[in-house]
C-alpha cells in the first residue's frame, strides 16, 4: 500500500468519524477532508475546487430554489390540507393518503421542506381528531425518504448515482429510471407501517378527551409552567422612573432577568371622547406610560426585586386573567421548533432578539421534554428545541413562513393567514412541469433545465427576488456534495477505489454478482444511518462501478442499489433531517425510531435484493 493511499484512508477514516460524531456542520468536515488532502498534495488546486464546478452541484442548489418557489406559493400546503380534510374521520385512509402525497412531493422537492410544511397542517388536524400526531409524524418522515427515489431529482444519492455512470462513460440515468424501484420501495414501506405502525409507533404525544381536541394557547402556557411566573404591575400616576423610556434603554431584562409581554393602556378617543381600552405586545421601542398596565414573566425574586427598586406593587391573577392578559384575537402564543438547517442553532437565546426582528417574545423552552424558565438566556439552541412565543398572531403566522428555521406546531388553525404569494401557486406548478418535461424529455441538458426553472421562480414572483432565491438554498448540503466530490477524486488516483473494489470481490465475489450488490447494498445502508446520505453515495458509488467493471457485469445494479440504500435511512433519529424534525414533534426516543425503523429496513432489503436485478439486470 502506498503512501498517499495510506494518507487518503486515514483521512477517509477521520472524516467518517466526524460526519457520525455530529459536533462539527458536515459541510465544515467536508472542506476540512478537502483541505487536509490539498495540503497532504493528494490531489491538485484544480481537482480539489472541481467540485464546485461540477454540473452536479450547480443542478442541486437549483433544485432548491425550484422548491422553495413551490413551498412559497403555498402550493405544497394546500394540497395537505386538502388531503387531510378527504381523510378526516378515516384514520388508516388518512395515514396512507398521507404518506402517499409526502413521497410524491418530495420526488421532487426538497423531503425535509416537504415535512416541515406539512407538519403543522397534520398536528392540528389530528389532535381534532382525537388522534396522537406520533401515529402519523414518524410515517410520513419515512415517507418523504421513499419518496425521493422515485425520481432522478428526487434525493441527491440519485443524482450522484447517474453523474457517475457518465464520469465513467455509460449513458445517464433517465428521469423516471427509479421510479419502478421507487414505486416497489414505497409499496412496501406503506404496507409495513399501515399494518404494523399501530403496534409498533407508540402514542407519544396525549390527546385531550374534551371536545376541543386541540391544544389551545393557554393549555400551551400551562404546559410550559408560565401561569404561577407572569405577574401584572400598574404604573402609578406618579412614577417618573420608567416613563419617557423605550424598553430597550431600560434595559430589565439585563438589570431583573425579567420580561414585559404585554401592556394594557387606557386612552380616550379623540373623535367620540370615550374611553378606549387596548392591549398590545411590548416591542423592543415601546415607551411606557403613567397608568399603564404591565404583565410582567420572570421568577419570583426578580419580579419582587424590580418592584422594590421602583416603588411598584404587584397584583395577583388568576390562571383565566393571565390567559386573557396574553391571549386574545389579536395576540397570541405558538410553540416552535427548530429545523436540522435552522439560522439559529448554537445561537444564545439572548442573542436571537426575537422582540427586536420578529416582535414575539420567547417566553419558555423545551429541550427533549425538560422545560426551561429561568436562565435559560445564556443556553445555546440546540436542534430540536421548542421555544414558545408570544405576541400579535399576525406576527406568529409571519415567522411560520421561514420554514428553513422554524415549523410552527402549537398555533391554532383558526388564526393562521392564508396569505401566499397571490395568484402564483399555478404559475409555480406550470414551472416546474415545463422542468420535468424537459429534463423527461432530454429536451435540454438536466443542469440546464432545472437554472431555467429557478430563473423562472423568481422572474414570475413566485420568489420575491435573488436574495430570498438564495435564502431557499441549502448551502450545507451544496458545500456538502462540493467538498466530498474531491474524495472520490483522491481515492480514484491513490488506488483506493480500487483496493476496496478487490475486497468486496475477494469476499463476496464466488457468490455471484447478487451477492456483491447485497453487499454494497447493506454497507451503504448501514453507513447512511449515521452519516449524511450524500457523503455516502459520493464514497460508495465510485467503488461499486470499479466493482461491477471487474466482474464484467452491468454498473446499473449497483450503482441503484447504493442511491436506493443512502435514501433508506429509518433506523435512527440521526439518519436523515426529517427523521430528526418530526423526533421532538412527535415525542419519539431513539428506541422507537430502532424499533420500527430496524424491522423496515431488512424487509426492505430483502425486497430490493429481488426487485433492482429485475428491473436492472445484470
Amino acid at each position: 500500500m502506498s503512501l498517499d493511499l495510506m494518507l487518503t484512508f486515514i483521512v477517509l477514516v477521520v472524516t467518517t468519524v466526524f460526519f457520525a460524531w455530529g459536533k462539527l456542520r458536515s459541510d465544515v468536515v467536508a472542506l476540512l477532508s478537502l483541505l487536509t488532502l490539498l495540503l497532504l498534495g493528494i490531489i491538485t488546486t484544480e481537482e480539489a475546487l472541481s467540485g464546485f464546478s461540477n454540473s452536479l452541484v450547480i443542478m442541486i442548489a437549483g433544485l432548491f430554489i425550484v422548491g422553495g418557489g413551490i413551498f412559497r406559493t403555498g402550493l405544497a400546503e394546500a394540497a395537505g390540507k386538502q388531503t387531510m380534510k378527504l381523510g378526516r374521520g378515516k384514520p388508516f385512509l388518512l395515514l396512507i393518503m398521507l404518506m402517499i402525497l409526502v413521497a410524491v412531493l418530495s420526488a421532487f422537492m426538497s423531503n425535509t421542506g416537504t415535512v416541515a410544511v406539512l407538519m403543522p397542517v397534520i398536528i392540528s388536524v389530528s389532535m381534532k381528531m382525537k388522534i396522537s400526531p406520533s401515529r402519523f409524524l414518524m410515517p410520513v418522515a419515512f415517507a418523504s425518504s421513499l419518496g425521493g427515489v422515485l425520481t432522478l431529482i428526487g434525493t441527491p444519492p440519485n443524482l450522484i448515482a447517474s453523474q457517475t455512470l457518465a464520469d465513467y462513460g455509460y449513458e445517464r440515468l433517465s428521469f423516471f429510471a427509479f421510479t419502478p424501484i421507487g414505486l416497489v420501495a414505497l409499496t412496501t414501506g406503506i404496507i409495513f407501517l399501515a399494518l404494523f405502525g399501530r403496534k409498533l409507533i407508540p402514542e407519544r404525544i396525549a390527546v385531550r378527551g374534551d371536545d376541543s381536541a386541540e391544544a389551545t394557547p393557554g393549555e400551551l402556557m400551562k404546559l410550559y409552567g408560565l401561569n404561577d411566573k407572569i405577574y401584572q404591575i400598574v404604573i402609578p400616576l406618579d412614577n417618573d422612573q420608567l416613563t419617557g423610556e423605550r424598553l430597550k434603554e431600560l434595559k430589565l431584562t439585563n438589570r431583573f432577568g425579567i420580561y414585559i409581554l404585554t401592556i394594557e393602556r387606557k386612552w380616550r378617543d379623540k373623535r367620540t371622547f370615550q374611553p378606549k381600552h387596548i392591549r398590545k405586545p411590548a416591542g423592543a421601542n415601546t415607551v411606557l406610560k403613567k397608568g399603564d398596565v404591565i404583565n410582567i414573566e420572570g421568577p419570583k425574586e426578580n419580579v419582587d426585586h424590580f418592584a422594590a427598586t421602583y416603588g411598584l406593587t404587584i397584583h395577583s391573577k388568576t390562571e383565566r386573567e393571565i390567559n386573557g392578559s396574553l391571549v386574545d384575537a389579536e395576540l397570541g402564543v405558538a410553540e416552535i421548533l427548530l429545523t436540522p438547517h435552522s439560522k439559529f442553532l448554537n445561537e444564545q437565546v439572548c442573542d436571537l432578539e426575537f422582540r427586536d426582528k420578529y416582535g414575539l417574545n420567547i417566553v419558555g423552552m423545551n429541550r427533549k421534554g425538560r422545560y426551561f424558565f429561568q436562565q435559560w438566556g445564556n443556553e445555546k439552541l440546540q436542534f430540536g428545541d421548542a421555544l414558545l412565543v408570544q405576541g400579535n398572531w399576525n406576527k406568529i403566522e409571519l415567522i411560520s413562513k421561514e420554514f428553513q428555521d422554524v415549523v410552527v406546531v402549537g398555533q391554532p388553525t383558526e388564526h393562521a393567514s392564508d396569505a401566499k404569494a397571490n395568484g402564483k401557486a399555478p404559475i409555480a406548478a406550470g414551472i416546474m412541469i415545463v422542468m420535468l418535461v424537459m429534463m423527461t424529455f432530454e429536451i435540454v441538458a438536466a443542469v440546464t433545465a432545472v437554472m431555467i426553472a429557478a430563473m423562472a421562480m423568481v422572474l414570475t414572483g413566485c420568489l420575491r427576488n435573488m436574495d430570498e432565491a438564495y435564502s431557499r438554498i441549502n448551502w450545507e448540503s451544496v458545500l456538502l456534495i462540493a467538498g466530498m466530490l474531491p474524495m472520490a477524486i483522491a481515492l480514484e488516483k491513490t488506488g483506493g477505489v480500487q483496493h476496496l473494489s478487490d475486497i468486496f470481490i475477494k469476499v463476496l465475489g464466488e457468490l455471484g454478482p447478487l451477492a456483491v450488490v447485497a453487499g454494497f447494498y447493506f454497507f451503504t445502508m448501514l453507513f447512511s444511518q449515521f452519516i449524511s446520505n450524500t457523503a455516502t453515495a459520493v464514497l460508495f458509488a465510485p467503488i461499486a462501478i470499479t466493482t461491477a467493471i471487474q466482474l464484467g457485469v452491468s454498473p446499473y445494479p449497483f450503482l441503484i442499489a447504493v442511491s436506493v440504500a443512502a435514501s433508506m435511512a429509518f433506523a435512527t433519529p440521526v439518519a436523515s433531517p426529517p427523521n430528526a424534525l418530526v423526533m421532538t414533534a412527535g415525542g419519539y426516543s431513539f428506541m422507537d425510531f430502532i424499533k420500527v425503523g430496524v424491522p423496515l429496513q431488512v424487509i426492505l432489503f430483502i425486497v430490493m435484493m429481488i426487485a433492482i436485478p429485475l428491473f436492472f439486470p445484470f
